[in-house]
């Protein structure tokens, strides 16, 4: 069985699904599950999450993956087919938002860890504003993302799909037993987590 064309997808996608025999399920998923734009349903999820995860190229393919995190609404749904997010003042290397200036598509995942157990993926192409451009345009956009902080910049993005990532293999965060947090004497400032003198392993690695 050929399936029909669809406007979801990239071609190595519908390669490999000819190839692995995947085609026909495929095609149930986009026409089933992935959406021009933001359903309500949608919406509503993403104004009650903390955290998102995104995925950046250059202008070379070089990829960058990332995390951001707010009070809930910190991202912001404009409309159905429009969100924005703000960065603040970080280590000044601008990963992502550089990646955007030379490559606007974005890929963003929102998971809910902690009571569904459920993924959103947003792709879309990003575009750069400042505060006062932004806000200009959509004066709605919130103003207590971080107390006592300015963004430097927005990023707005127009949607061009979102679907589901399923519950499968998403952790529920608050299972018991959790781990002890480190001893804040004995943690290593964040500069020097990775690259300082080695530290105590986590108890869950033994």
């Amino acid at each position: 069985m050929t399936s029909r064309p669809t406007p979801f997808g990239s071609a190595g996608e519908h390669l490999l699904q000819q190839q692995l025999g995947t085609a026909d399920r495929a095609h149930r998923f986009y026409d089933q599950q992935v959406r021009p734009c933001l359903t309500p349903q949608m919406r509503d999820f993403i104004g009650h999450q903390t955290m998102v995860f995104l995925a950046t190229a250059d202008s070379r393919g070089e990829c960058d993956a990332s995390f951001r995190a707010g009070p809930p609404g910190f991202v912001h749904v404009i409309d159905e087919h429009t969100l924005a997010y703000p960065e603040f003042r970080g280590n000044g290397v601008l990963a992502s938002a550089g990646n955007i200036t030379e490559n606007p598509h974005l890929g963003m995942l929102f998971v809910d860890f902690t009571r569904d157990r459920i993924g959103l993926h947003v792709n879309g192409v990003a575009r750069l504003y400042a505060d006062t451009d932004l806000r200009a345009l959509h004066p709605g956009l919130p103003t207590d993302v971080a107390p006592g902080r300015s963004p430097e910049l927005w990023v707005h993005l127009s949607v061009e799909e979102a679907y589901i990532h399923c519950s499968k293999y998403i952790p529920h965060l608050t299972e018991s037993p959790r781990p002890a947090p480190q001893d804040s004497a004995t943690r290593p400032k964040d500069a020097q987590y990775f690259t300082g003198p080695r530290h105590a392993a986590h108890p869950s690695s033994h």
